[in-house]
């Protein structure tokens, strides 16, 4: 079984203040979360779409995947955590208990606020994860990289060829994030920002996906113009 997780549990406090966090605004007429979820129903080798979201906003996903999406068994609403990787293992949790795991059964996560996503990018994703068990989206950095440990002065400057933009998709087999994630201690888990991390922790091997530059993530009021234009040139 191939699954999609299109996490859409977060505020979007950083878009200012909203009616709605940023994956319900929207984009063109249609919310952002809606695209995300489309793409993925392009891909017929994906048997189920989970949307995960936060319990107060169940009810709304629900409505408005019944009205741009309509009536289909391949998408799930499914409530969230209260961070990030939380939400993706309670994702994989819901699938545990409604589907079992198999032993070749993938998951691509999914920003819900990433619309511009491709159906080349997903079958890639698909492609290598089924192969190599991990693997992230990603596109080489183009501006150099400073690092700072004290928020005022450069601390570091690495090399820009090594440096890597991370996206979404990122695609696990599920009983390595499994394996992985029961090994992590409580520090660990509480330090996540990255599904990707959670198999770095373990010393295990995550394989880089091309990207690409439009395939962005809609956080700010400057994100939404951006993806606003970005879709007039697509269609």
């Amino acid at each position: 079984m191939i699954y999609a997780a299109v996490v859409a549990g977060g505020a979007g406090s950083r878009m200012g203040k909203t009616e709605l966090p940023k994956q319900f605004l929207s984009l063109q007429n249609k919310p952002i979360v809606i695209y995300s979820i489309e793409k993925f129903l392009l891909c017929g080798d994906i048997n189920k779409i989970l949307v995960l979201v936060a319990a107060e906003y169940i009810e709304h996903t629900q409505k408005i995947v019944d009205q741009y999406i309509g009536d289909t068994a391949r998408v799930v609403v499914v409530e969230g955590g209260t961070t990030r990787n939380e939400t993706i293992m309670n994702g994989i949790r819901f699938i545990q208990n409604n589907f079992g795991i198999q032993e070749d059964d993938i998951c691509l996560t999914h920003d819900a606020a990433r619309p511009f996503i491709t159906s080349a990018i997903i079958e890639e994703n698909i492609a290598m994860a089924l192969k190599f068990g991990a693997v992230t989206t990603a596109i080489k950095a183009i501006d150099t990289i400073l690092v700072s440990r004290d928020a005022q002065s450069v601390s570091e400057v690495p090399i820009r060829d090594n440096m890597y933009q991370c996206q979404t998709p990122q695609t696990f087999s599920i009983n390595l994030l499994l394996e992985c994630y029961s090994k992590l201690t409580a520090a660990q888990k509480a330090n996540l920002t990255d599904a990707t991390k959670i198999l770095i922790l373990q010393g295990k091997s995550v394989k880089i996906a091309a990207g690409e530059a439009f395939n962005i993530k809609i956080t700010t009021q400057h994100d939404l113009t951006l993806a606003n234009s970005i879709l007039k040139n697509l269609t």
